[in-house]
């Protein structure tokens, strides 16, 4: 039986993560230290955060469905693809190592955040796309989907900026598209964590009522306040997901 207080910490910890993970990604850097800290193995750790972070991705995407800021039909193929481009991943990642990949990261990471403060395309206005909607379907949303499943840091940034500069979405529009494709992602690393992982219940359920809470409150100030909020936010996630990897991995 879980302790009471521990539950609670960890929905504490979830709507922090899932504010954090709605309006720029990164949520994980939060949650899965703290789920390792609390004793679980890794295994258990990484599927117990699929479970919650796929709940705010969840709740993220439904508030803009709703809202009217996305139309599900129209990403219907988007979905698809990158659904597919994640279980792939997935496959792939237990088939080589990944360690010489995994250190190129905190390189991709600054190269978002540092793209991010300085270009002046990181804003809500919307621009011509340098990419057709197809080729962006065909090509594009595999690679997130891998990208996600095979490496998993700063997906929901990396996705929204791939709108922002190959299809010219503002960036609250960017991101909102984004946590489908987050969303879709996830689900697929989800179901692989169902069938080979151990998923920590009690915590994990715990932790979807924080994301709910989270994601939604994140979600009403991306449709309020838009760039203003989302662009700093996406510059000091991706930094600290950066300092966190090269720690992690002993670059220094």
């Amino acid at each position: 039986m879980i302790d009471m207080e521990i539950l609670a910490i960890f929905f504490f910890i979830a709507i922090l993560a899932g504010w954090i993970d709605t309006i720029a990604g990164g949520g994980g850097l939060i949650t899965i230290p703290a789920l390792l800290l609390s004793g679980m193995n890794p295994s258990t750790a990484l599927a117990t955060n699929k479970l919650q972070g796929s709940a705010g991705t969840f709740v993220a995407s439904y508030y803009f469905v709703k809202a009217g800021v996305v139309s599900l039909k129209k990403m219907k193929s988007m979905i698809m693809l990158t659904f597919f481009g994640s279980v792939f991943g997935s496959w792939l990642l237990l088939k080589i190592d990944s360690n010489t990949l995994i250190k190129m990261l905190p390189i991709l990471l600054i190269a978002m955040g540092v793209y991010t403060l300085f270009s002046p395309n990181i804003n809500d206005k919307q621009k011509i796309s340098r990419i057709s909607v197809l080729s962006f379907i065909l090509f594009i949303c595999p690679f997130l989907g891998f990208y996600d499943g095979f490496f998993g840091p700063g997906t929901g940034s990396f996705i929204a900026l791939s709108y922002v500069a190959l299809l010219g979405y503002g960036l609250s529009n960017a991101t909102a598209h984004a946590k489908i494709l987050n969303f879709t992602s996830n689900i697929s690393s989800l179901l692989y964590f169902s069938f080979f992982g151990e998923i920590y219940w009690s915590i994990g359920i715990a932790m979807i009522f924080g994301q709910y809470i989270g994601a939604v409150l994140a979600a009403k100030m991306i449709i309020a306040r838009g760039a203003s909020l989302i662009k700093p936010i996406m510059v000091l996630v991706c930094i600290a997901m950066s300092v966190s990897l090269i720690f992690k991995h002993h670059y220094l």
